[in-house]
């Protein structure tokens, strides 16, 4: 296993105050198709009651995972969901959703969960939004004492292959939770992905040293191999291929060209994304 480069998450805000911790490019050179990922991880509401009322996005893929608390999604399609422990969320916004998401008010445990943004090819940027959530993920162990989540996409684990229920994300994006228990080994091979990213959530591993809040980028030829440390660890693993196309980015939407970012905020403010009734 390669690590090419790593990146540390820095802490932020956004919504109606919410702290979180992010990583993101928005310039298509380290993370393609993935553009940003933010980690809200608190046992204080204070940090995250605010939520995310209502906003506009157009030109990219959302996804949302959720391993303690949870949000309820509202957006202007009619869908309404509990987005909970568990459990995950994606949206394809396509030419333009409007969404909130309000942490659920009689969560009292703390929030721990993740929303990631991935690019969309040029020609899928105004096709019609699409919603699917799931709460019933597929889980792949190995003999060592190593879990996987199937968020999205298919994977091969333990000498077995699965399938996530979604499986429509841009440019073939999979993503997966990986559990490991004190010194846990898990091996991957992901040589039919272009990007292939490891984000530690928890815990560290002492091959490759990775503390929690770091992201790892590796190279996608050479099998993936990993081992916590006496603590255990969880990590997200995030592949893909790339879309190769230029990014112009402007808050809540992602376009090729400057022109069309002004047409998604006009559109935006005459009202054509719709409302959330």
């Amino acid at each position: 296993m390669i690590v090419v480069n790593k990146v540390n998450s820095q802490p932020t805000q956004d919504g109606d105050g919410v702290k979180i911790s992010r990583i993101a490019d928005f310039t298509g050179k380290y993370f393609d198709p993935y553009l940003m990922i933010d980690e809200l991880k608190s046992d204080d509401k204070n940090d995250f009651i605010g939520g995310f009322p209502a906003h506009p996005h157009r030109g990219i893929e959302t996804f949302t995972y959720m391993i303690k608390g949870g949000f309820e999604h509202k957006d202007q399609l009619g869908n309404s969901a509990l987005i909970t422990a568990g459990n995950v969320q994606w949206m394809s916004t396509g030419y333009g959703v409007i969404h909130s998401e309000m942490p659920i008010t009689d969560e009292n445990d703390g929030m721990h969960g993740f929303q990631i943004w991935l690019n969309m090819p040029a020609k899928d940027k105004l096709r019609p939004a699409r919603y699917q959530d799931s709460t019933s993920l597929p889980n792949l162990t190995n003999t060592t004492g190593a879990s996987l989540k199937l968020m999205a996409g298919q994977w091969t684990f333990g000498g077995e292959t699965a399938s996530s229920p979604l499986t429509e994300l841009a440019a073939n994006a999979a993503l997966a939770d990986l559990t490991l228990e004190s010194n846990a080994k898990a091996e991957f091979d992901l040589s039919d992905a272009e990007q292939v990213l490891v984000y530690v959530h928890s815990g560290r591993f002492s091959s490759p040293r990775l503390n929690a809040g770091e992201l790892a980028i590796v190279d996608a030829q050479q099998a993936l191999a990993i081992t916590a440390s006496d603590d255990g660890a969880g990590a997200l693993i995030l592949v893909g291929n790339k879309i190769k196309e230029k990014i112009v980015h402007m808050g809540p939407f992602v376009m090729n060209t400057e022109q069309e970012i002004r047409q998604a905020v006009e559109d935006y403010q005459q009202g054509k994304f719709g409302s959330i009734a």
